[in-house]
């Protein structure tokens, strides 16, 4: 039933094929009837034939062709067999064919000298460049802003991480300088309260300062001074000390060879009428002034 059906379909859909070409609505190309493909053959014979057709015998001295295998590897003193090469292995591919270019300039070489061909540039050989000088100019000048503009970064990278240890140490320096004055000022909260009876603290400032001036002025006798200070000091002098210069010392103190009892407390000659004038003259004070007028009360 199913193949009887199969060609009820078949022929109508035939008739109706025919009733479409009779209406002319079939045109030519839209059935296109396609050829089989070739069959590829492997024709050795064609193919030695086109090549004996087409090959030149010429000398060895215009093709220059060797065929030859590996060279002979002077560390193992054996040639590597083609089965014994990884082709997954760069260095071993490589290799094999480092070694069979050897073996055929060992072969090519002594044949050319027998055949007196020069193998050896000259010393005055000139070969013309690839490029022309203006290329190769603008190569130069390329590379030249590259180098300087990575010496450029390398400067500024060296800069940020100077600028960077600079900020690491100035903040290590600030942090001791709070933690010194703190420590101070807690030791000293304690002094006021009678915590503690040490001054301590006042010892250590005092010797953190002197040690801070003892050691400038190293740094300035191991400096030495300018020629402008050195040609000053030559003209006007050192000068001397100038501050505390009027300061009494233990001798100053105890020495009274120049005192004069006469002088001293205007008690010298012509100052006791001076002062006695001025004692005439000079008017009682507020309090002495009150005891009077209660007095005449």
């Amino acid at each position: 039933s199913d193949s009887e059906s199969g060609s009820e379909d078949s022929s109508l859909s035939d008739s109706e094929l025919q009733e479409a070409f009779s209406r002319g609505d079939l045109k030519p190309g839209l059935n296109v009837v396609l050829e089989e493909r070739p069959k590829r053959r492997n024709d050795t014979n064609g193919l030695k034939q086109c090549l004996s057709e087409f090959k030149q015998q010429l000398p060895w001295v215009e093709r220059l062709d060797v065929t030859l295998g590996q060279a002979v590897d002077p560390i193992s003193q054996s040639a590597s067999s083609k089965d014994g090469v990884d082709p997954e292995n760069d260095f071993q591919r490589e290799m094999s064919f480092y070694r069979q270019a050897q073996a055929a300039v060992l072969e090519a070489l002594p044949r050319l000298r027998k055949l007196q061909v020069p193998t050896r540039r000259p010393d005055d050989y000139f070969a013309e460049m690839a490029k022309s000088d203006q290329q190769m100019q603008k190569i130069r000048q390329k590379l030249k802003s590259k180098q300087e503009a990575m010496e450029r970064s390398e400067k500024a990278k060296q800069l940020r991480a100077m600028r960077k240890y600079g900020k690491k140490v100035q903040t290590e320096i600030l942090q001791k300088r709070q933690k010194e004055k703190k420590n101070m000022l807690n030791a000293v909260k304690k002094y006021q309260k009678g915590l503690s009876d040490k001054l301590d603290f006042l010892d250590e400032e005092q010797t953190s300062s002197q040690g801070n001036k003892k050691g400038s002025g190293s740094q300035q006798i191991k400096k030495g001074p300018n020629a402008k200070r050195r040609y000053k000091n030559q003209k006007f002098g050192f000068g001397g000390k100038k501050k505390r210069s009027k300061w009494n010392t233990k001798e100053s103190f105890n020495d009274v060879s120049s005192f004069r009892p006469s002088v001293a407390h205007n008690k010298g000659p012509g100052k006791a009428g001076k002062r006695g004038k001025k004692a005439l003259n000079k008017r009682p004070g507020k309090r002495a002034r009150q005891k009077m007028k209660n007095r005449a009360r």
